[in-house]
């Protein structure tokens, strides 16, 4: 993290979690060096400096993500290496695994979430960079926020047009292993925004295209089959937004999205045993030749609407409603049948609309009342393709032709209302207490699927939030906090299994977590640290069984670690920082002793290490970062091996514009990424051999990039 640029970066809030957002916010004025005056809504879900809020905060500025970015990296890769509670992230399309503080974390842009009930780990494939202004991250369970927050809180801000005229950006750049021709990934990119003191827009483009990607030994690494990667993939994110200042008190903002990311190329998975006497799936390799009738893509369409009233009955008062629509598309996949393995391919689809309205109210100068109602809606459905047998075996997998269509799971809809109250009493100059509730209702109606009865349910979560800050007033600060979060079930997995388990007299039943936090906090001119020791429990557990149906357990479940980032800033230019996440996940056994969890689903300890230096005049910089992940076995003997890469980047101001050169994988260090190791676990043997889900960790690669404002 680079705190300095950090807090040069403060602008006008366009983003709130979960709940209103606006872009009229007044800007805090902060010196270079004092991040804690730094306006975020992560904390509270209204504005708040960083100083205030009683929980670690990490807030990722655009020339810190430009700065990994620029090695190769995409987004949750660059957070998973920024935000020490992260886990280092996978290098496909999903980003299954990928926890906060050893939980699920609740992913958003602009506030409004891309997490579903459905459970699907795409939420990151869902930006381009190149629109994004800031990250504001919450470590630990959240109760101002609805389900999947049981680990933190990620919201993406994004860019707005910012300053009167016309302002432009441009941005290109290429990345390869040099492994050959097809070892070549670009992108391009193109902004325009401007206006006027009362109308401001910013229209954007963005386009990425991946080629194929290569380990360290220079083998082309085998797709992921189960969830799918980033090979051969193009992506699209046309992003657009308008702010309009009605009156001195009122404001609106609206934002549109449509993104696109799909595989489109022609190299897939041959199985040359697919037609044999015996057929298996073992010695499969890449060729080329590769068609199918469904292709692996993320498409989704958003808008978002935002209104602010500076004087409502003497309350701020904020108003948002939103839509999102997701389509998610995966690719042929063996499933055991008599005979062999058939195929099949699912796609599923996620509507969510939503409404939300907040007060923020000053009681007295030391007491104030944040307080709304949030209402949101979401259906969910999904289908299954299934592709003719005999072409598959005759074409060893390359060649799927639809041979029909049938639903994937239930559908569902979840229809749910939440009240909150969250209260703040200044108690003297140096303490501060703080407490909320959120109250949250929700109905689910699912429909018959393949002959077991459908139904109607509702469930109820109540959570509480409780936080002590104390401000020594000389950069130091210390905080406790008691939080809860809460995550669903599953209902596409959880029902339709059996006529047995009925939805009328099953309902689903919210997992919470509780969290106890210790924290601590220090911002000087040359040192910027924070660091929190934390404890999260809950008394029930998802559980998946072999054939990815889930099911809810009374299992209790503890996380608890260390996560802390320090950074020192020397006179000559030069910077030194590194983050620690040390996480400990456990489960209670029959015997009601806690022994590790299993490996599946347990976080792995992270640190990184970084050399910094920019010149005075901010015209060339360079950045030397290691990364490591800690191994991880449990208490029934599965492994998951660590590793270790560095990266490099080199950046020059141009005479036109500047330019920037990143070498991911400095060392060519060959290794099997989190998720592939994972994966072996969750499809091998049953879904075949553990070499086709090893997905491997790209090798050494170079990234040059050009970029200009103007």
């Amino acid at each position: 993290m680079n705190p300095r640029h950090l807090a040069a970066s403060v602008a006008a809030l366009t983003g709130a979690l979960a709940g209103p957002t606006f872009a009229q916010a007044a800007a805090q004025a902060t010196n270079e060096t004092d991040i804690q005056d730094t306006m975020v809504v992560v904390g509270s879900r209204t504005p708040t400096e960083i100083s205030r809020i009683p929980g670690a905060v990490w807030v990722v500025d655009q020339q810190q993500l430009q700065t990994q970015l620029r090695t190769g990296a995409d987004l949750k890769t660059a957070l998973g290496k920024l935000v020490p509670g992260l886990d280092l992230a996978p290098q496909g399309r999903t980003n299954y695994g990928q926890n906060m503080r050893g939980r699920s974390v609740q992913v958003l842009i602009d506030g409004v979430s891309l997490n579903s009930s459905r459970g699907l780990s795409r939420q990151f494939d869902a930006i381009d960079p190149f629109n994004i202004e800031r990250v504001e991250v919450l470590s630990g369970a959240s109760s101002l926020y609805g389900g999947g927050a049981t680990g933190g809180l990620i919201n993406i801000i994004t860019k707005k047009g910012d300053r009167e005229g016309i302002h432009l950006a441009t941005e290109a750049g290429m990345t390869s292993g040099f492994n050959g021709a097809d070892d070549l990934d670009y992108r391009l990119a193109q902004s325009m925004s401007g206006g006027n003191e009362t109308v401001r827009g910013r229209l954007a483009v963005a386009y990425q295209d991946n080629g194929r990607h290569f380990d360290a030994g220079g083998d082309e690494i085998f797709p992921d089959i189960a969830q799918t990667d980033l090979q051969d993939n193009r992506s699209i994110d046309v992003m657009g937004s308008l702010d309009v200042q009605l009156t001195e008190q009122q404001s609106l903002q609206f934002g549109a999205q449509l993104y696109r990311s799909g595989y489109e190329g022609d190299r897939g998975v041959y199985f040359p045993n697919l037609d044999a006497a015996s057929p298996d799936l073992n010695d499969a390799e890449i060729r080329d030749g590769y068609a199918s009738d469904r292709d692996p893509a993320t498409d989704r369409k958003m808008v978002n609407l935002q209104y602010h009233h500076a004087d409502l009955l003497g309350q701020n008062f904020y108003l948002q409603a939103f839509h999102r629509e997701e389509e998610a598309s995966f690719q042929a996949f063996p499933y055991p049948v008599a005979g062999g393995s058939e195929f099949r391919a699912s796609r599923q689809n996620t509507d969510l609309s939503g409404l939300k309205a907040l007060f923020d109210a000053d009681l007295t100068d030391t007491l104030s009342l944040t307080y709304g109602l949030d209402l949101d809606r979401e259906s969910f459905d999904a289908t299954q393709m299934t592709f003719d047998k005999a072409v598959s075996d005759a074409s060893g997998g390359l060649v799927q032709e639809e041979a029909g269509v049938t639903p994937r799971y239930p559908s569902y809809r979840v229809d749910g209302i939440s009240a909150f109250a969250q209260g703040e009493w200044q108690a003297t100059e140096g303490l501060q207490l703080s407490a909320g509730v959120r109250r949250q209702h929700m109905d689910v109606e699912v429909e018959d699927f393949q002959g077991i009865p459908g139904g109607e349910n509702d469930y109820d979560a109540t959570l509480i939030n409780a936080g002590v800050l104390y401000d020594y007033g000389n950069g130091h600060q210390n905080w406790l906090q008691f939080s809860q979060g809460f995550e669903l079930p599953d209902p596409a997995k959880y029902y339709g299994k059996s006529a047995e388990v009925s939805v009328d007299q099953n309902p689903l039943s919210a997992i919470k977590t509780d969290q106890v936090e210790l924290g601590w906090r220090y911002n000087s001119g040359a040192w910027m640290t924070q660091a929190a020791l934390y404890y999260a429990w809950s008394d029930k557990a998802v559980e998946n069984a072999e054939d990815l149906s889930v099911s809810v357990v009374e299992e209790k479940k503890r996380d608890y670690g260390f996560e802390g980032a320090v950074t020192r800033y020397f006179d000559s230019g030069l910077e030194a920082g590194a983050t620690l996440h040390l996480v400990r996940s456990e489960q209670e056994n029959a015997d009601g002793e806690w022994e590790k969890r299993d490996a599946r689903y347990a976080s792995l300890s992270s640190a990184t290490a970084f050399l910094g230096w920019q010149d005075l005049q901010g015209e060339r910089s360079a950045r030397l970062q290691a990364n490591h992940a800690f191994d991880l076995e449990d208490d029934n003997d599965r492994e998951i091996d660590g590793f270790t890469t560095l990266d490099l980047n080199l950046r020059q101001a141009l005479p036109v514009g500047e330019v920037s050169l990143g070498v991911a994988n400095l060392l060519d260090k060959e290794y099997s990424t989190v998720w592939g190791q994972r994966a072996a676990m969750f499809y091998s043997p049953y879904y075949g051999p553990e070499y086709l889900y090893d997905y491997q960790g790209r090798g050494r690669t170079y990234t040059l990039t050009w970029s200009m404002d103007y």
